[in-house]
């Protein structure tokens, strides 16, 4: 096997030609390592060998940032294999001298929560959630934190060149000490959410079949809140739809139940439950919107959006308040939200970061009643989504490249827009926090690398569906330009 470190965009690569001992699990491709999590295919990427080491190096990382470290926190959610894998991890932190705290299976926000709350006299210094989160059902991954923070990064790659390295082997333990993760979570969210008065109101939600089911009936029922909850029962086939809020296509189920006038709103959820849709009757409330409508009830707020969210986002905000631009990614945003202490971050896709009233991390279920506690409190959604700026945002656009050339083609795009074609829209800014948006007179469009698959995202929004198309039409055309001189 071969391997060699390549740079693009500041992205560290490891490439690798892997032998034939791949189908002993011996060896698994690099790019489970990614720039916000571990993630990859069961037994074909993520096997016993390579699961066992990730346990056994995340704990060696946690002992060198806290020397007294004892515990790690592991929880997994509904996919078939998520136990197994719970099993291996815990042989790799045994392994390496830590114990584990086994909270067995909860949403991802349960597992984020281990990390500020006591268990009996039992506090972990760092957890790792079992998750693929909205893949396929054959995927799954860690999402890793690390003394309250978020294990990512150059800290992801470094520890996934030091497996790669190591031709070692790990030897079965899965001992872990139980804890109740799961009430305790439950008891925080009922003590801060115990004012609310709904009883007039019915809601609808959808779990996907994903482990917002674990928490969500119980939490709605000691709350007095009326709900008719779809796909409740966790189930790592999806039997029912794809567990992605994001994607319209899912939402087919949800949307029925409010078309009957039933109910006042909807609320979906993603496989491990850190996204969330919110569902009037008449409209889908993306997360850059309820970025606006939640900050509106902060004082003094600085709100974090990631460079896909609507520039209307930014310009309210900035009234009111300070809207930050920045890099997509759950991780990514929670260090920001970090650095610069700020209320609240959103992404479009449904994660939700509330810093005001609560811990700074992604939580669908916790948004949930902050999006309730709005309607207890009169808010209108329809009606304040009604009176914002007019303009025409595209779905994301994605296309498929390849994990060598994606961050290259960035590059390349952003020496292209330097001295761009003659009749390119007339360009007012460039901001390349994350891949390039490029601010033209009516809109913008932005191009990004994926940091999780091998894909350039794109999105457009203009004052009109016509000059989001010009704009759309004019960066794609650049970039077919691009790839052909490569393919000459």
């Amino acid at each position: 096997m071969k391997c060699a470190k390549v740079a693009g965009n500041g992205k560290v690569i490891i490439q690798m030609v892997i032998d034939s001992k791949i189908s002993k699990g011996k060896y698994m491709a690099s790019t489970i390592f990614r720039e916000y999590d571990i993630r990859g295919i069961f037994q074909e990427e993520l096997n016993e060998n390579i699961v066992k080491k990730i346990g056994f190096y995340f704990a060696k990382e946690l002992v060198k940032k806290v020397p007294d470290a004892r515990f790690i926190s592991v929880g997994y959610d509904a996919r078939l294999h998520s136990p197994k894998l719970k099993d291996w991890l815990s042989s790799g932190i045994n392994h390496a001298g830590l114990e584990v705290l086994d909270m067995g299976l909860v949403p991802t926000p349960v597992n984020y929560f281990s990390n500020f709350v006591d268990f009996d006299g039992l506090s972990c210094n760092g957890s790792i959630m079992i998750t693929g989160s909205h893949n396929p059902p054959e995927y799954n991954g860690f999402k890793i934190t690390i003394d309250k923070d978020p294990f990512f990064g150059e800290q992801i790659y470094a520890m996934g060149r030091d497996i790669l390295a190591d031709d070692s082997s790990i030897p079965d333990n899965n001992t872990s000490i139980e804890i109740d993760a799961k009430n305790k979570y439950m008891d925080y969210i009922v003590d801060h959410f115990k004012h609310l008065k709904l009883e007039s109101k019915k809601f609808v939600f959808d779990c996907g079949n994903g482990v917002a089911g674990v928490v969500l009936r119980e939490l709605l029922d000691r709350l007095n809140i009326k709900h008719h909850i779809l796909f409740e029962q966790p189930d790592g086939n999806f039997p029912n739809h794809h567990p992605d809020p994001s994607d319209e296509s899912t939402l087919v189920d949800i949307k029925r139940e409010l078309d009957t006038g039933k109910f006042d709103f909807g609320f979906a959820y993603d496989g491990d439950a850190d996204r969330i849709a919110l569902l009037s009757q008449k409209n889908n409330f993306k997360g850059d919107i309820l970025a606006i409508f939640f900050s509106r009830f902060i004082d003094n707020p600085t709100v974090i959006g990631e460079v896909k969210c609507s520039q209307v986002m930014y310009d309210i905000i900035n009234t009111y308040g300070r809207a930050i631009m920045y890099k997509t990614g759950h991780s990514n945003l929670k260090v920001k939200i970090k650095e610069t202490n700020a209320s609240f971050a959103a992404e479009v896709s449904g994660h939700l970061f509330f810093n005001d009233r609560y811990f700074g991390y992604d939580d669908a279920i916790y948004a949930t009643f902050r999006a309730l506690e709005l309607i207890d409190d009169g808010f209108d959604y329809d009606a304040q989504y009604a009176a914002l700026p007019k303009v025409y945002s595209t779905p994301e656009i994605n296309i498929t490249v390849t994990e060598d050339t994606k961050f290259v083609i960035i590059d390349d795009l952003k020496l292209a827009l330097k001295n761009p074609p003659k009749k390119f829209p007339s360009i007012k800014d460039i901001i390349d926090v994350d891949g390039v948006r490029v601010i033209f007179e009516n809109g913008w469009g932005l191009v990004r690398a994926s940091n999780t698959t091998p894909k350039l995202v794109t999105r457009f929004e203009a004052d009109t569906k016509e000059n989001a198309k010009v704009y759309e039409d004019a960066l794609l055309a650049l970039l077919k330009t691009i790839e052909n001189n490569k393919n000459d």
